[in-house]
């Protein structure tokens, strides 16, 4: 695990309305990052608030903060990564066959680069499995580049098996990709979404 875990505590939250800058500017350096890469699955320059803004609403966008940043009150440091989890199905890529409300969603993951290599994302896909298992689905599902298969890799090192590439002209996403739903002990950061369920 990377020192930046170690020596930083992290906590898991919904996003607020007040967090979209952040958001943004974190998909945008990642987007940027990813065309670097040669990988277009993102638009350069990241996505418009337009986009995100439905899913802070929804309350199904998460954000991944350094609890340390909290010690600088005039600090506005944007989240170490962030990840969205729903239960919307694209419909260009998942069939009826497919039973889409078997499954929880990820759209959006992205760790900021400074923390790139400290298995975050890892972490956050198992947060995201425990979700689906707590929902009694069975399945956790995304869509990823179709061109990319170092991304691909990434993901079935992860549990993930590949289901199926829908190649269509105006989509640079279709590989698909899901993971059965588990029971996994997250560790790496805290959870302050489980007391919204507490409550609830």
């Amino acid at each position: 695990m990377h020192t930046n875990t170690l020596l930083h505590p992290l906590s898991l939250r919904r996003a607020e309305p007040a967090d979209l800058p952040g958001v943004l500017t974190l998909l945008a350096d990642t987007a940027e990052w990813l065309h670097t890469q040669g990988v277009r699955q993102w638009p350069r320059g990241g996505f418009g608030a337009e986009r995100i803004e439905p899913l802070i609403e929804e309350r199904v966008l998460f954000l991944l903060d350094d609890e340390l940043r909290y010690l600088d009150p005039d600090e506005s440091a944007p989240p170490v990564a962030t990840i969205a989890l729903d239960d919307h199905a694209d419909a260009e890529f998942w069939t009826p066959a497919d039973d889409p409300g078997a499954a929880l969603y990820i759209h959006k993951l992205a760790v900021a680069r400074p923390w790139s290599g400290s298995g975050l994302g890892d972490a956050l896909l198992d947060w995201a499995c425990t979700a689906a298992f707590s929902a009694g689905l069975p399945w956790l599902r995304l869509d990823c580049a179709k061109a990319n298969p170092r991304l691909q890799g990434y993901y079935r090192d992860r549990g993930f098996r590949h289901v199926r590439t829908v190649d269509l002209p105006h989509r640079s996403s279709g590989a698909l990709f899901q993971r059965q739903s588990e029971d996994v002990p997250i560790t790496v950061f805290r959870d302050l979404t489980l007391a919204e369920l507490i409550s609830a």
